[in-house]
């Protein structure tokens, strides 16, 4: 629970209401409650932040009167994130290895670890302080799991793979597995051996089943502060720079490699071995075959400039229209072809001319 007045100082905001009202919830404004607080970031919300049951509506600096409890922020959809986070139930992960944990002796263990249920620590893994291993979390030989970072259950880190300073990775989510990599003889297909590794740099969050392939040789890399969502698969040797968001379903293929602040919409794909720049966004499905410049925004399959693309589809849409029109026209250039032949006919010959 929190009174008004502290989360407006919690989120840097102007109160118009009770300082002393108590918050005990926070909710969407078609659900909120007398006891939550909501948000509504866009002037297409005022009018339900207005007829809301929320006790009080986090709205940006410029937004209009609402005759109720109100907080005013530069940024509404930061501020609701913070109070999201001020009124999260806080998880409590028992510090300790349980007894049905195996845990290598070589292994080195931080200070307040949790180590969970059925939890297996590889040999000669480093596990730093603060790490949380939840149940049935597999982490193999020589792996690294940097200082406070948090192993939902079922996460699967294969050998030799090292994890930086507060990653979150969730249920799930195989890290270090073979890349997919055959060579083809006579019809056969010989498996390509992966020594390499894979690199997570600090604050990386990664999603549910999520698979990130470990290199052939070298390293498969995600930079600092990158957000993947569920359902990716990221190919050996990949690439992705620092602060990038990589959206549910999306595919990036072997060595391609991946600019900082790059965002890929759902289910978007980078073919192998090529190269997105900074800043890149691309649309949802849209699929990357060939290399891109800094900044651009791509979308369509295969992938062009934003606004070429909408051209297409626009166009696209027209297509019964204009096939309608082509056939008329093919009917009239019929028709006038057919008068020219019966007016040749019936002009006389040259030697008739006198």
């Amino acid at each position: 629970m929190l009174r008004l007045d502290e989360i407006a100082r919690l989120v840097g905001g102007k109160l118009d209401g009770p300082p002393d009202l108590v918050i005990t919830g926070a909710a969407p404004v078609d659900q909120a409650g007398p006891g939550d607080i909501t948000f509504a970031a866009e002037k297409r919300y005022f009018e339900a932040a207005r007829t809301s049951a929320a006790a009080c509506v986090i709205v940006p600096e410029d937004a209009p009167e609402l005759e109720r409890p109100t907080i005013r922020v530069a940024s509404p959809r930061l501020a609701w994130a913070q109070v999201l986070e001020a009124l999260a139930p806080k998880p409590q992960h028992p510090v300790g290895i349980h007894e049905s944990a195996v845990v290598a002796e070589d292994a080195r263990i931080g200070k307040n670890v949790s180590i969970q249920a059925n939890v297996v620590v590889g040999p000669r893994a480093v596990i730093g302080d603060g790490v949380v291993l939840c149940p049935g979390v597999f982490v193999g030989a020589d792996c690294v799991i940097g200082e406070g970072s948090l192993l939902y259950p079922n996460v699967t880190v294969m050998d030799r793979v090292t994890i930086g300073k507060s990653v979150i990775i969730h249920a799930g989510a195989v890290i270090g597995s073979d890349g997919f990599g055959y060579v083809t003889v006579n019809g056969t297909h010989r498996k390509v051996p992966h020594i390499g590794t894979v690199l997570i740099e600090d604050n990386v969050e990664i999603g549910a089943n999520v698979t990130v392939d470990r290199g052939v040789c070298g390293a498969t890399r995600i930079g600092r502060g990158t957000k993947i969502d569920n359902l990716v698969q990221i190919g050996h040797n990949v690439e992705i720079g620092e602060d990038c968001l990589v959206v549910a379903m999306s595919g990036i293929a072997g060595s391609a490699r991946i600019g900082n602040r790059v965002t890929l919409a759902g289910q978007s794909g980078v073919a192998g071995h090529l190269t997105v720049g900074d800043g890149c966004v691309v649309a949802a499905r849209g699929l990357v075959a060939r290399d891109l410049a800094p900044n651009s925004f791509v979308s369509g399959f295969p992938a062009r400039p934003h606004r070429e693309n909408m051209r297409v589809i626009a166009a696209t849409h027209k297509l019964p229209e204009a096939l309608e029109s082509l056939a008329a026209l093919k009917r009239q250039l019929t028709q006038l072809q057919e008068r020219l032949e019966r007016l040749e006919e019936d002009l006389p010959a040259p030697g008739e001319l006198r």
